[in-house]
């Protein structure tokens, strides 16, 4: 069975939504545009540059918008390239945009296995504009296909009196309640911190009822600086689809295009134990998969997957073997050496980048004199 070589985050550049839902940051920061992009790399040139071959061997590449994912019309010819180049794929929706899923359904049963789909549930917002009949039936649509999917709540306040009807209704559309992430306040862009106005505990109390391994393990990781050797950069990456942009992370000390000459090979560059974040918000990606190996952490399969009262599952078996792999299972660790020289470099850079703000900073004061 195929182990995960490397795991590749692709922003889809969106900010365009069939929904808008209060918690979402991109709402937080009034960013929603209307305008559907156009790509400046071909599914070919995409191809090339993210092959087995240049990235060495077999990836999960995950495909989200800041948006709706699926409102990218063109979106689905690249899932389907990478698909046929032997890498599984996983797309964040909200299950809104029918005419897509009728175009995944037509794919060859041997890539729809290797297909994952994440299924946001906004409830409220499906409720209001009266789409949940759509949603579900999209949901099961790919589902009949064979794809593997999770289904997952944001946390919001404003929801916990509809979570009985919110689990029921997808009890019964799907075989079991949906899985729970953890909201991030946006609007504290260093910290980070959980959207809520309840207390930790109390919030712990109320989510924490749905029993997901999900909630559960990002519960564990928020808040929590990282300081150990994190692999981010080298056994996984960043990718913005439309500028073909790799970054270490969300936070990178190194960038470089690798659309732009896929002829060549990609530099990889581990964080290191230099991670620029305040925690990893998304850590239950990162971690979970082995980007820091000493961390004991579940399986990205444990946290997606859920088994419905008939004994069925969310995740076929393919996809699951492969989201139960870990990245260091198919990857070099460093020896301390070789991590000592990648702290040096990368603290360099570190030093460089606090000096250009200062000089930048003190440009400012002195306009601001003049």
């Amino acid at each position: 069975m195929d182990k995960i070589k490397r795991f590749i985050d692709c922003y889809v550049p969106i900010t365009t939504c069939t929904l808008r839902c209060h918690y979402c940051y991109i709402t937080q920061h009034g960013l929603f545009a209307q305008k559907i992009p156009k790509l400046k790399y071909s599914v070919e040139t995409v191809r090339k540059a993210l092959s087995k071959e240049r990235l060495g061997g077999t990836c999960l590449i995950n495909f989200c918008a800041a948006g709706e994912t699926l409102l990218l019309k063109e979106l689905l010819d690249y899932v389907r390239a990478l698909l046929e180049e032997g890498h599984y794929v996983m797309i964040v929706t909200n299950a809104t945009v029918s005419s897509r899923f009728d175009e995944v359904v037509k794919f060859p049963p041997t890539l729809l296995r290797r297909l994952f789909f994440k299924f946001s549930y906004h409830y409220l917002e499906l409720k209001q504009k009266n789409l949940l009949e759509k949603f579900f039936k999209n949901i099961q649509k790919v589902r009949d296909a064979g794809c593997s999917f999770t289904l997952e709540v944001t946390p919001s306040d404003e929801l916990i009196p509809f979570i009985d009807e919110m689990n029921q209704k997808a009890v019964e559309e799907l075989g079991a309640i949906p899985h729970v992430t953890v909201a991030r306040d946006e609007r504290d862009p260093e910290k980070l911190p959980i959207l809520t106005e309840m207390s930790k505990e109390e919030y712990k109390e109320v989510w924490g009822k749905f029993h997901s391994a999900l909630f559960d393990y990002k519960m564990e990781l928020f808040e929590v600086r990282r300081t150990e050797f994190c692999y981010a950069g080298e056994w996984s990456f960043y990718l913005n689809l439309g500028t073909g942009m790799m970054s270490q992370c969300y936070k990178s000390l190194k960038e470089q295009n690798i659309f732009e000459h896929p002829e060549q090979p990609i530099v990889f560059c581990p964080i290191g134990n230099n991670c620029l974040e305040h925690h990893c918000y998304n850590g239950h990606v990162w971690i979970a998969l082995g980007d820091i190996p000493e961390l004991l952490a579940p399986t990205y399969a444990e946290l997606r997957n859920r088994v419905c009262e008939d004994g069925s599952e969310w995740i076929n078996p393919e996809m699951k073997s492969f989201m139960g792999s870990k990245l260091f299972e198919s990857n070099k660790s460093y020896t301390s050496e070789e991590k000592a020289v990648v702290n040096k470099k990368l603290h360099r850079l570190i030093v460089r980048r606090h000096l250009k703000h200062r000089v930048a900073n003190l440009l400012k004061v002195v306009r601001r004199e003049k």
